[in-house]
C-alpha cells in the first residue's frame, strides 16, 4: 500500500492544514536527524515519510476550541481493513444482483382467474411431475381452458397428452393389481374433450375383455375342482399364466393352485380313508374315520367326507355281521362295540350286540342255550328296529329244540352200525321239514348214513378187483377194471373205483405202445429221422404214451427242419449281395439253439454279418442312406452288430450334422412353461 492511497482516506483539510498544536508522540528521524516537537518549517504531512505522519498524534489548544480525533481514526491498520473490505462488498452486492432471478410462484396461493399462462403452465408441470391421477387432473384442469390461440397451444397440448397416457398408465397399474373398477374409474376422469380420450374406451374394452377371460378360467378351474378333476383343473388353471394381468396371473393362480394343491390333499385322505376301509380291517376302519374327520368344513371335499363316515361306520357293523354269520360271536360284540358315535350308528351298534349275545347262547347247540337265547331276545323293547329280527329268531330257537329232540333219536339209531339201524336213523332224520333251522344239519348227517351204507355195499367189489390186478399183464388187468366198473355211478365209491381203473387201463395202453416208441427211438438214434416220426405216430392221441411220444417227434421235426434251414440258409448267401446274405442270416437264425448245428449256424452269421458291412461301406462312398439301411441288416448279437451301429452314428451326423447350442440361462417364464408341460 502506497502513501497516496492511504492520505485519500483523509479530509483534504486535515491533510493540509495541521493543527498547530500538534505534537510529535516520540522523535522521528527526518533525513537522517532526530526531530521532535513541530516538523520543520516549510514541511507538512504529506512531505513527511509514512512513519512520521502516522505517528502524529494532535493535541487539543489550550482554549478548547478543537475536537480531538479518535485513536482508532488515526489507526492505519484501520484504514487499510476498510480499504480492503469496501471494493469487496460492493462487488458481492453487485453480483447478487445481478444473479437475482424472480421468485417462483407460489401454486396454491394463487388466485387461478387472473393467473398467467406461464404460471398456470409452470404450476401444472410442478403438479404432474408428482405422477399422482389427482395432480395429474389437477395439471390438465389447470391448462385446458387456455384458449386455442395462444401462442403456448401447441406445447400445452402436448403435455395434455402425455399426462393423459400418463394417468392410463397409472389405471393401468391399477388393474393390473386386481382393482378394474378403480381403474376404469380412473381413465373415466380424463376429460372427454381432449384427443387422449379415445384411447380410454379402448383400454377400458381391453381391460374387461381380459379380466372376463380371467374370471371364466377360474370358474371352470373350480368347477372341474368340485368334479376332483385334479389333474384338468391344474391345466385349466395354468391358462392364467398367460392372462394379460398379474394379479389374475400371480395371486389368483396362486390361490387357485392352492386350493387345488389343499383339496388334492383331502382327495388323497378320502381316498386312503377309502381304501383303508375297503381291508375290511377294524382298526383300519378306524383309521379311516379319523382321517375323514379330519377334512376341514370349508373343504370342497368336506361333505363327501361327512356322508363317507356313517358309510364306514356301517362297513365296521357289516364285519361285526360277517363275523356272526361265522359264528364267531365274540369278535363281532367286540367290532360292534368299536364302532364311534360320530357315525350316528349308536343305537344299531347297540341292538345288534343285545341280538348277537342271544346268538351266542344259541349256537352252543344244546337246548339250555337256545332257552337262554330266547329269554335274552325276549328281552329286546317292540320300539327298537331289531325287534322284528329278534321274534324271527325266536321263532327259529323253538323249532330248532323240537329238531334237536329228533337229531338225537336219529344218531342214536346210527350208532348200531348195520345197514338196517342206519336206514332206521335215516327215516328218523327225515322228519325234520326243510325250512327248520337243524335241517341242513340233518340233511348232512343222513348223507353221511347214505355214504356208510353204499360203502359196506360196494366195497367187496373194489376189494375183488384189486387182488385179480396184482398179476398185472393185460388180461389180468381188463378183468380187474369189469369188476371195478360195477360200481355205479353217485355211489360212494364210485370216484375210488374210476381212479383205479384209469391206472390199470394205463398200464394196458404202456405195455401196448412201448414197443413202437422204443423202435421210434432207435430209428432216430442212427439218423433216421423220418421214419422214426412215422413210427412214433402210430401211438394215437389220449393214450398213455401220447405225451411222450408227441415230445419225441417234435424234437425230431425240429432237427430235419433245422437242418433243411441250415441248407437253405448256406445255398441263399452264395448270392453275395446284401439281400442274400440277409435272407441267409435269417434262415440260419431259424436253428434252434440246442440243434447241434448251432455252433456252425453263429459262424456263418458272423462271416456273413462282416460281409454286409463291408457292402454297406462300399455303398456309403456314394449313396450313404442306402449304405445305413444296408447296415441295419446286421443282426443284434454278430460280431459286426456293434462296428455297423458306429457306422450308422457316423454316417446319420454326416447327413444332418447338430448345430452347436449356444449356452443361455433360463428364465423364469421358459421354467414355469416347461413345469407346465411337464
Amino acid at each position: 500500500m502506497t502513501e497516496r492511497d492511504i492520505s485519500e482516506s483523509w479530509s483534504q483539510g486535515q491533510a493540509k492544514q495541521p493543527h498547530p498544536m500538534t505534537r510529535l508522540s516520540q522523535p522521528t528521524t527526518v533525513d537522517g536527524n532526530t526531530q521532535s516537537g513541530v516538523p520543520a518549517s516549510g514541511s507538512n504531512s504529506e512531505s513527511m515519510p509514512l512513519g512520521d505522519r502516522l505517528h502524529l498524534q494532535p493535541t487539543l489548544p489550550p482554549n478548547g476550541n478543537s475536537k480531538q480525533l479518535p485513536r482508532w481514526l488515526k489507526s492505519w491498520v484501520f484504514w487499510a481493513l476498510l480499504l480492503t473490505i469496501i471494493p469487496g462488498t460492493v462487488g458481492l452486492i453487485a453480483m447478487a444482483m445481478l444473479l437475482k432471478l424472480p421468485a417462483a410462484p407460489n401454486c396454491p396461493s394463487i388466485f387461478w382467474p387472473l393467473a398467467s399462462a406461464s404460471v398456470r403452465l409452470h404450476c401444472a408441470q410442478l403438479a404432474a411431475s408428482k405422477q399422482t391421477v389427482k395432480d395429474l387432473l389437477e395439471a390438465i384442469a389447470l391448462v385446458k381452458p387456455l384458449p386455442q390461440s395462444h401462442p403456448l397451444r401447441s406445447e400445452i397440448d402436448r403435455l395434455i397428452e402425455e399426462w393423459s397416457r400418463d394417468i392410463i398408465r397409472l389405471a393401468g397399474e391399477s388393474f393390473q393389481a386386481g382393482s378394474l373398477e378403480e381403474a376404469i374409474a380412473t381413465v373415466r376422469q380424463i376429460p372427454k374433450d381432449v384427443p387422449a380420450y379415445k384411447l380410454v374406451e379402448e383400454e377400458i374394452a381391453k381391460w374387461q375383455s381380459i379380466w372376463s377371460k380371467a374370471e371364466k378360467i377360474y370358474q371352470q378351474a373350480q368347477a372341474e375342482l368340485r368334479a376332483q378333476h385334479w389333474h384338468d383343473a391344474f391345466m385349466v388353471a395354468a391358462k392364467l399364466l398367460r392372462v394379460d394381468n398379474k394379479y389374475w396371473a400371480t395371486f389368483k393362480y396362486d390361490e387357485i393352485n392352492r386350493l387345488i394343491a389343499s383339496a388334492r390333499e383331502d382327495a388323497d385322505k378320502l381316498a386312503k380313508a377309502e381304501n383303508l376301509a375297503q381291508s375290511k380291517n377294524v382298526e383300519n376302519i378306524l383309521k379311516a374315520i379319523k382321517l375323514a374327520e379330519s377334512i376341514d368344513q370349508n373343504s370342497y371335499l368336506y361333505q363327501k367326507a361327512q356322508e363317507a363316515i356313517p358309510k364306514f361306520g356301517r362297513q365296521m357293523l357289516e364285519l361285526a355281521q360277517q363275523k356272526l354269520d361265522q359264528r364267531n360271536a365274540d369278535e363281532a360284540i367286540s367290532i360292534a362295540q368299536k364302532i364311534p358315535p360320530v357315525t350316528g350308528l349308536e343305537s344299531e351298534s347297540e341292538d345288534f350286540i343285545a341280538l348277537a349275545e342271544a346268538q351266542k347262547n344259541a349256537w352252543l347247540g344244546n337246548i339250555e342255550g337256545l332257552e337262554t337265547a330266547i329269554a335274552q331276545a325276549q328281552q329286546i323293547d317292540p320300539s327298537r328296529p331289531i325287534y322284528s329280527k329278534a321274534q324271527q329268531l325266536i321263532a327259529r330257537w323253538q323249532l330248532e329244540i323240537e329238531d334237536l329232540a329228533k337229531l338225537e333219536k336219529a344218531r342214536s339209531l346210527a350208532s348200531l352200525g348195520s345197514v338196517s339201524d342206519l336206514t332206521a336213523a335215516i327215516r328218523e332224520a327225515q322228519q325234520i321239514p326243510d325250512g327248520n333251522p337243524r335241517a341242513k344239519e340233518a340233511k348232512q348227517q343222513i348223507n353221511d348214513w347214505v355214504t356208510q351204507i353204499q360203502t359196506i355195499e360196494d366195497r367187496p367189489y373194489l376189494d375183488r378187483a384189486e387182488q385179480i390186478a396184482l398179476f398185472e399183464d393185460i388180461n389180468s388187468l381188463q378183468a380187474a377194471i369189469a369188476e371195478a366198473s360195477q360200481i355205479r355211478r353217485g355211489r360212494a365209491l364210485y370216484p375210488e373205483a374210476q381212479r383205479k381203473i384209469a391206472a390199470w387201463t394205463a398200464k394196458i395202453e404202456r405195455i401196448q405202445d412201448q414197443p413202437y416208441l422204443d423202435r421210434a427211438r432207435e430209428l432216430a438214434s442212427i439218423g433216421n429221422l423220418s421214419q422214426a416220426i412215422a413210427v412214433a405216430r402210430q401211438i394215437g392221441p389220449g393214450r398213455a404214451l401220447s405225451q411222450e411220444a408227441q415230445a419225441a417227434i417234435d424234437d425230431w421235426q425240429a432237427q430235419i427242419d433245422a437242418r433243411e434251414n441250415w441248407k437253405q440258409a448256406q445255398a441263399v448267401a452264395l448270392g453275395g449281395n446284401a439281400q442274400s446274405l440277409a435272407q441267409a442270416i435269417r434262415l440260419a437264425q431259424r436253428v434252434p439253439r440246442s440243434s447241434p448245428l448251432r455252433a456252425d449256424v453263429n459262424i456263418a452269421i458272423d462271416q456273413w454279418s462282416q460281409q454286409l458291412l463291408q457292402i454297406a461301406r462300399t455303398q456309403g462312398e456314394s449313396d450313404i442312406p442306402g449304405a445305413i439301411e444296408t447296415a441295419k441288416l446286421i443282426p443284434r448279437g454278430s460280431a459286426a452288430y456293434t462296428e455297423a451301429q458306429e457306422q450308422i452314428r457316423s454316417w446319420r451326423q454326416f447327413l444332418y450334422p447338430q448345430p452347436v447350442p449356444s449356452f443361455q440361462l433360463p428364465t423364469p417364464s421358459t421354467i414355469q412353461e416347461q413345469i407346465l408341460v411337464r
